[in-house]
């Protein structure tokens, strides 16, 4: 079992890389849609704590 799941990591690292150096600009755009995700949740819950002690 430990075996099937470094082979799994490696073949997502790999999916990865190739994703990357296949089309960075792309990539560049998921990773902003990531982090303005985070971004975006992290407000919601600032202001959602920011609402309960009001």
């Amino acid at each position: 079992m430990a075996q099937a799941k470094k082979i799994a990591f490696y073949a997502v690292i790999i999916f990865v890389a190739y994703t990357i150096i296949h089309s960075p600009a792309r990539s560049a755009e998921l990773v902003q849609v990531g982090f303005e995700g985070i971004s975006d949740a992290a407000k919601s819950v600032g202001e959602f704590m920011t609402q309960l002690i009001k």
